[in-house]
């Protein structure tokens, strides 16, 4: 049996107050506050103490026991934690440059999405994602991360102008979905989301993307298909929230729990099945913990993607994105030859 790496300390983790601790967290905390106890009544430079090293111990010890035992529904309870990191922390810490731009031309500038131009490793790129806000006027300003046509209209007429100059595109997917208001329905909101989707599929550029957090519904996929569709390990992605599927299905939202367990949306769920390509692993306990070690993986992931996409031909590009895309909940494979012909004229018409 492989031996555990030695417990460090985690100058980096973010300081938090009780009132935002998970339940399932809270042993975690404890420790925490003990070792805190302990360092601040060390000697400066002093070798730390016995009981302090078994603390740290005991802490990297408890985190391994609760991550490796999470349900579905404690996941979407840190893909939601008040100090994940945002769209906006991904942009400052991971790439370099960053211009944002504004507007879809149509309506107005919704401030749920972002967008703009950036460089990443050796990469100039077009990043678009969305936006939730820190404090509380930024997030009812940002609609908390929900996003109204206008703002999938900025995205696709930001992509689309990356195509024309030929900048690869990353997309970031936090999001608890699109907004439903009267107002988003006036404005065409599943046309928008629609045509994103469709337009997405042909982009004649490389296109990455991220579930940093929620991916949820339509408004999800509205900035989600790419090339490679990568998700962070306690993110979650599903076509309804499990609070909204509880309330429909049984008319209970407090059934949770067994809807998340029946939606299969967590990163090892979604990776059996297809839907994504790639599971980014997180620090112990979760990207709330370790921002620093979280923006460092990735960085290397994005740009690791984007250099290998970088070398493949634009025909095959597509094909692929396309291919991937349409065998998704398919059961069985093609059953003759009709099929398949269909198919490849469903992809030349998209690619056109």
């Amino acid at each position: 049996m492989a031996e555990s790496p030695p417990p460090t300390k985690r100058p980096d983790r973010p300081t938090r107050s009780a009132a935002f601790v998970l339940e399932f967290e809270r042993p975690i905390i404890a420790i925490e506050q003990k070792i805190d106890l302990l360092e601040a009544e060390a000697r400066p430079g002093a070798a730390p103490s016995k009981e302090l090293v078994a603390l740290r111990a005991e802490l990297d010890a408890k985190l391994r026991e609760v991550t490796g035992a999470l349900t579905p529904i404690q996941t979407v309870q840190i893909a939601r934690h008040k100090d994940r990191p945002l769209t906006s922390d991904y942009v400052a810490a991971c790439f370099e440059d960053f211009v944002e731009l504004h507007g879809d031309r149509e309506f107005g500038n919704d401030r749920a999405i972002l967008t703009g131009l950036a460089r990443i490793g050796t990469h100039r790129v077009m990043v678009v994602g969305h936006r939730k806000g820190k404090d509380l006027k930024e997030k009812m300003a940002c609609n908390y991360g929900c996003a109204h046509p206008e703002g999938y209209r900025k995205a696709m007429r930001k992509m689309r102008f990356a195509e024309k100059f030929g900048l690869p595109i990353v997309t970031f997917i936090n999001t608890p979905g699109a907004y439903p208001g009267i107002g988003a329905e006036e404005r065409g909101q599943a046309w928008a989301i629609a045509e994103a989707i469709r337009d997405m599929s042909g982009l004649r550029v490389p296109v990455v993307c991220l579930v940093i957090g929620e991916g949820g519904s339509g408004g999800a996929l509205g900035i989600g298909v790419g090339d490679r569709v990568m998700m962070l390990e306690h993110a979650y992605y599903s076509v309804i929230s499990p609070e909204g599927c509880a309330a429909i299905l049984w008319g209970d939202a407090k059934r949770a729990p067994d809807a998340a367990r029946a939606l299969k949306l967590t990163a090892k769920d979604l990776l059996g099945l297809g839907i994504v390509d790639e599971v980014v692993p997180e620090p112990l306990g979760g990207a709330h913990r370790d921002h620093v070690s979280m923006f460092a993986t990735v960085k290397a992931k994005i740009v690791g993607h984007l250099d290998t996409l970088s070398k493949v031909a634009v025909p095959e590009l597509l094909d692929a994105r396309y291919g991937k895309f349409r065998k998704m909940g398919a059961l069985f494979a093609p059953a003759d030859d009709a099929m398949q012909k269909s198919a490849a004229e469903a992809r030349g018409t998209a690619s056109s």
